[in-house]
């Protein structure tokens, strides 16, 4: 049986890491279309077009991706250790609890 809490962290880490990816990845997406095919970035504010450095964007996008990276890492990190995890079951027998426990009722 695996440790349930690790895989649930697991779990939450890597909905985390696509639900970032889902709603912020779009700017970055287009920043990098902007930059390969035209040369030029440009952010819209209020309806009206700023320039922007696309060196700027990019490392930008690289420390986003980064970060996006890293949750869905940590979460397969927690997933691989819960589902390996022997915590529950390694419990000395003099430390148990419950039926057939040393502990005196």
């Amino acid at each position: 049986m695996s440790d349930i809490r690790f895989t649930l962290i697991g779990i939450g880490f890597i909905f985390a890491g696509f639900l970032v990816l889902g709603v912020f990845g779009q700017d970055h997406y287009n920043f990098a279309i902007q930059a390969q095919e035209f040369g030029d970035c440009y952010k819209f504010m209020d309806g009206k077009q700023v320039e922007v450095s696309c060196s700027d964007v990019m490392q930008e996008r690289a420390v986003f991706f980064g970060i996006v990276v890293s949750l869905i890492g940590a979460g397969v990190f927690f997933l691989i250790r819960g589902v390996r995890g022997k915590w529950d079951q390694d419990v000395k027998p003099e430390d148990k609890v419950g039926p057939d426990s040393s502990f005196p009722s």
